[in-house]
């Protein structure tokens, strides 16, 4: 299980082998120096590189020495691949490429958590169809791409305000959602606290949740979830 000695980082360049996904760059509260030193590291072993929570500072220092490395400002994720992904086994492969997550978002400011969600997934190899601003107080939108949203693998719903998209959506599928509260909302929502609450105490099932803003996560498990379900 080899991982490289930087002093202030152990990079884990097992992770793909254990896991079926390379090591994961968080960049909040790292230097833009630190960043980019581990990001070399990943590229330098064969792998693709993903840091979140980047702002341009990590990425002028990240590109600077991985001149491929690309910025998704709205997701705030940098991203470098130098060689074609092969992030699960050659016979799950063409299973997990073909398959769908929806990322359904209540509102246009939960776009930050919602593409954190659907750039991690692209780069995990997975195909991602968006449906925004499709939030509770506007129900009809949301009926008008239930059918699609059904048609997906997994669901990961991301809602602010009160959190209550993930269990409408919940009493209409048969797939499993992931449900990503945000801290959009006003004072009461203590952000977003109050939404994390309503969706982890939700009445529908085959929900489960992962933290506040965590996009990531979400991906991430997404992903576990599909790449298991190939497995069977």
């Amino acid at each position: 299980m080899n991982y490289e000695e930087l002093g202030f980082a152990k990079v884990d360049h097992h992770r793909i082998k254990r896991q079926g996904m390379p090591e994961v760059v968080y960049c909040a509260g790292k230097t833009p120096a630190q960043v980019a030193k581990i990001a070399k590291s990943i590229a330098k072993a064969g792998q693709p590189v993903l840091a979140t929570r980047a702002d341009k500072k990590h990425f002028q220092a990240v590109k600077k020495v991985l001149k491929k490395a690309k910025y998704f400002k709205t997701a705030k994720i940098i991203v470098c691949e130098k060689k074609p992904r092969q992030l699960v086994p050659t016979l799950r492969r063409d299973l997990v490429a073909g398959s769908l997550v929806a990322i359904v978002s209540a509102g246009t400011s939960d776009l930050p958590t919602s593409e954190e969600a659907a750039v991690t997934l692209e780069f995990l190899g997975l195909k991602v169809k968006r449906f925004y601003d499709v939030g509770v107080s506007g129900i009809h939108r949301l009926m008008d791409n239930i059918e699609e949203i059904k048609k997906s693998q997994v669901i990961i719903v991301v809602a602010g305000m009160e959190g209550a998209l993930p269990s409408v959506i919940g009493g209409l599928v048969d797939k499993p959602i992931i449900a990503v509260p945000t801290s959009v909302g006003y004072g009461a929502n203590f952000e977003g606290l109050s939404a994390l609450l309503t969706m982890m105490n939700s009445c529908a099932t085959g929900i489960a949740v992962v933290n506040i803003n965590n996009g990531f996560g979400a991906a991430a498990m997404a992903h576990t979830i599909i790449n298991s379900t190939a497995m069977l």
